[in-house]
């Protein structure tokens, strides 16, 4: 039975996505636990910006070292309402998309991995398809952004792990706590 795992950059105050660019240049620590955690995943699963953006970069990338050459060969499964097609190895989920992860998850394999993808993220754990979280959280505060996680959301978690990473970068892990839902 294959995991669902949701990786995602977030500052101190929860923001993953605003306007400017506030992460900073990857430690080397950072570059290697990105690296292993995709080598540990033989399936992507993104949200249609997310799929947009690695989409138009990660091609161009082909063959100029293992990390972009696994981020391209890897297959990918797209959550989208509004995408008819894709492409880049990449196929859409069925309108039922919990039928559709659910089936994934049941299949043999390695890790799916969730990259970014703040909507569908939400998606997966209103619906309990989370199996592990794992936040890099980076010494910033940005006060204004889109949030992983939105006032009114509820999901108890435990923590598995915690690491520091490269200029204070902390890699917190945790599993949903379904006892306590």
């Amino acid at each position: 039975m294959r995991r669902v795992v949701v990786t995602e950059f977030l500052t101190l105050d929860g923001v993953y996505e605003d306007s400017t660019a506030w992460q900073q240049a990857y430690h080397p620590d950072d570059g290697q636990f990105k690296f292993d955690e995709l080598f540990e995943s033989d399936a992507l699963l993104l949200g249609r910006v997310t799929y947009q953006e690695f989409a138009a970069y990660w091609p161009t990338q082909q063959g100029k070292n293992a990390f972009a050459d696994r981020m391209n060969s890897l297959p990918k499964y797209v959550a989208s309402r509004t995408l008819n097609t894709v492409q880049w190895n990449a196929s859409l989920l069925e309108r039922d998309g919990v039928e559709a992860v659910q089936q994934l998850k049941e299949q043999d394999g390695q890790n799916i991995l969730v990259y970014g993808s703040g909507t569908l993220a939400h998606w997966l754990f209103q619906h309990g398809l989370v199996d592990e979280l794992r936040l890099m959280i980076f010494p910033v505060v940005r006060g204004s952004g889109k949030r992983l996680f939105s006032d009114g959301n509820k999901i108890p978690l435990h923590l598995m792990s915690t690491r520091e990473l490269g200029d204070g970068v902390l890699l917190l892990t945790y599993t949903p706590n379904r006892e306590r839902t």
